[in-house]
């Protein structure tokens, strides 16, 4: 693959650890488990290919909405990630950050969150953008009011200036979204962000993914011409 056609940025919507745990007769926290394996595993994958930037969407807005047993094993499991997975990542250059809303994680976990972004602060192999308590819409609404607080002149409104005022401005615009489980939708995932990126929807359930699905789909978007509205 030409390092032209590579997409530099990539965003994942990690779904079917539920299905897959079913298809085992496990419960569902097993799934999640699985589910951070495939996690490091991708990971992995994406440094080997070349990518530079890997968005996941862990845990969505509407998340908190699911049993609470199952959310606080969640809660559960995203603690074990940080402390067993993510650090060896982080040892072969990756750079944690978190995307989403912080008021609502047990503060224990909110402790792990950020000691691990200040642990990986100067790493620049891969950054990993790991959104968590996330919502597209709710972003784009607090964005909005952000601007509104600031008292910007309607006519100063434009696509750089929202752009600032998202969650983590560094994060480049994904180049191409891959969405496990073969379900077809974006599911409220960086609204903003996803506007000119390709998607590539398989049925693969995240748990059994891994650093050859992500090739396939690089493949995909390799064979795809981008045109950004154009000809």
């Amino acid at each position: 693959m030409a390092a032209t056609e590579l997409a530099r940025a990539v965003a994942i919507i990690m779904d079917g650890n539920g299905r897959w745990a079913e298809q085992r007769g496990l419960p569902v926290a097993e799934g999640h488990r699985a589910g951070t394996k495939a996690l490091r595993r991708t990971v992995e994958g994406a440094i080997d290919l070349g990518v530079e930037s890997l968005a996941v969407y862990a845990f969505s807005t509407e998340n908190w909405s699911r049993p609470v047993d199952e959310v606080e094993d969640l809660m559960e499991i995203f603690g074990d990630t940080i402390v067993r997975e993510l650090p060896d990542l982080a040892k072969e250059g990756v750079r944690v950050r978190f995307v989403g809303r912080r008021d609502r994680a047990p503060a224990e976990l909110l402790a792990q969150m950020e000691s691990l972004e200040a642990e990986t602060l100067d790493n620049g192999r891969l950054r990993l953008w790991i959104c968590f308590d996330y919502g597209g819409r709710a972003e784009l609404v607090e964005a909005v009011r952000a601007i509104v607080a600031e008292g910007v002149d309607p006519d100063d409104v434009d696509d750089e200036l929202v752009a600032a005022h998202l969650q983590q401005p560094d994060m480049p615009d994904p180049d191409l979204l891959v969405r496990t489980s073969g379900e077809q939708r974006i599911s409220n995932f960086l609204l903003w962000q996803l506007a000119y990126a390709e998607l590539v929807f398989v049925d693969t359930l995240w748990p059994d993914f891994g650093a050859e699905d992500l090739a396939a789909a690089l493949e995909t978007y390799a064979g795809r011409r981008r045109r950004f509205g154009g000809r």
